[in-house]
């Protein structure tokens, strides 16, 4: 497959595969092997095929099967120095590690990856730009809020991975202790239905192909919700674009290049 699909997103596990005519790998790793070598077969590509893993921050839901992937599998995995410290202190074997430097763009076979900067309560948590097949992809989630740096970066792209992970209004309703909600709400936790529909006018444009809502909250959240919101702001801006859900439990549409 040349191209691109969400292989799950949420809390329960993250993981992105992308591919083009020379190159194909893995956004995170938060699938065990064999939720990741079936998932994978839905698009017609074997777990052999991989060649690497971009990783995003250390949290678990984004790194759980980077142990059986990495050291098992032999994949190597491109990370900057902090989150692969990070890594490190939670597994018996060492990846082969591939580091980069946030901010700093780099080449890996036919893609050209640009991470890039955000608010989360990790270590150095980071964003992707990827440029692959002259198309410009960005996947950004897991950020407590949009800053400049988010926005500019992922201005101009064609396909939009983002995160739409809570309704605050449910947050504050829902069962969970404070200090869940104080971490989600915060600066350093994750981008609410609108915040998430605010950052999309910011770098929306007509050359817009589709964008994905990602990392959704399966408490408090919902894809209706998340969908109306997005296509609402988008309509107030005159834009019609294509919007889908990136599910936790199954792939999801795939982009074809």
């Amino acid at each position: 497959m040349i191209g691109f699909c969400p292989l799950a997103s949420g809390s329960k596990g993250n993981c992105i595969y992308l591919g083009t005519t020379h190159t194909k790998i893995l956004l995170d790793a938060g699938l065990g092997v064999r939720g990741t070598e079936e998932r994978l077969a839905t698009l017609g590509i074997s777990l052999g095929d991989i060649e690497a893993i971009l990783v995003t921050h250390e949290h678990t839901d984004h790194i759980r099967g980077l142990s059986s992937l990495a050291c098992k599998k032999g994949i190597p995995v491109f990370a900057n120095s902090e989150t692969a410290k990070a890594i490190l202190s939670q597994m018996e074997e060492s990846p082969k590690f591939r580091i980069f430097s946030t901010g700093e763009t780099f080449e890996f076979g036919d893609l050209e990856i640009h991470p890039f900067s955000i608010q989360h309560d990790t270590l150095d948590p980071v964003a992707f730009t990827i440029r692959a097949e002259g198309h410009k992809v960005g996947f950004c989630t897991d950020l407590g809020c949009v800053t400049t740096l988010v926005t500019r970066h992922l201005q101009g792209c064609d396909y939009l991975y983002v995160e739409a992970n809570h309704q605050p209004s449910m947050v504050h309703a829902c069962n969970r202790p404070l200090v869940y909600k104080q971490r989600v709400l915060g600066r350093q936790g994750h981008l609410s239905n609108q915040e998430c529909a605010e950052l999309i006018a910011l770098v929306a444009h007509k050359d817009l192909q589709h964008i994905h809502l990602a990392h959704l909250s399966s408490e408090c959240n919902h894809p209706d919700l998340a969908l109306k919101m997005i296509r609402e702001k988008l309509d107030d801006i005159g834009l019609q674009v294509p919007v889908s859900i990136a599910w936790q439990d199954k792939p999801s549409q795939p982009i074809l290049f």
